[in-house]
């Protein structure tokens, strides 16, 4: 299925095809790229509700591999994406810290499908994604942000410490590089579309 992005051929003229629009949530732990994800692949400028770190999170959240982390994602950030066909890609990225998980039930609501990034310098961080997700019954796909271009795991040893099922698709990507984030979510869309059949 080649997709491209409206970037990609010249932003569609008026009237070319119906919009197709689709919800799709990138979710995470703490400080594993779920902001820079959204803001590299959006075609209009980013919303994102980041607030600078406070004492709040002493005790909380662990910085100690994102010392120089100084605002976080306090309700979500969201993106769009416009692919070939008139499919419209709204992405919604949630928080981070486990006090604001309370949203993703509201952010998750009418998706379909989710991209779980997972930086695995700190794997136990997206645990609670992974469950929240697999609870939820909603497609979804393991998204292995690779700072620095680095890869520290082969993908099965990650599949088995995550206990994520074979049917699930798991990439490693760059949050930084459209490219890498494209691929993911269309890899997400076909996912989610082979799920529904």
């Amino acid at each position: 299925m080649g997709f491209e992005t409206s970037n990609d051929r010249g932003a569609p003229a008026a009237g070319d095809e119906p919009l197709q629009p689709v919800k799709i949530v990138i979710s995470g732990g703490f400080a594993v790229g779920k902001t820079t994800f959204v803001g590299s692949i959006s075609e209009i400028n980013p919303l994102t509700t980041e607030a600078a770190m406070t004492s709040a999170s002493t005790g909380v959240d662990d910085t100690s591999k994102v010392q120089t982390k100084t605002h976080t994602t306090v309700a979500m950030d969201f993106g769009r994406i416009s692919l070939g066909g008139g499919l419209v890609l709204y992405l919604f990225g949630t928080p981070g810290q486990a006090r604001f998980q309370f949203m993703w039930d509201d952010l998750a609501r009418g998706a379909i499908g989710a991209v779980v990034l997972v930086d695995t310098r700190r794997l136990a961080d997206c645990f609670p994604a992974v469950d929240y997700f697999e609870q939820l019954g909603l497609p979804y796909i393991v998204a292995v942000n690779c700072f620095d271009g680095l890869q520290f795991h082969e993908q099965q040893a990650i599949r088995e410490a995550l206990s994520v099922p074979r049917d699930v698709p798991l990439v490693f990507c760059d949050a930084r590089e459209r490219t890498s984030t494209k691929e993911s979510l269309i890899m997400l869309v076909e996912h989610a579309l082979s799920r529904a059949e």
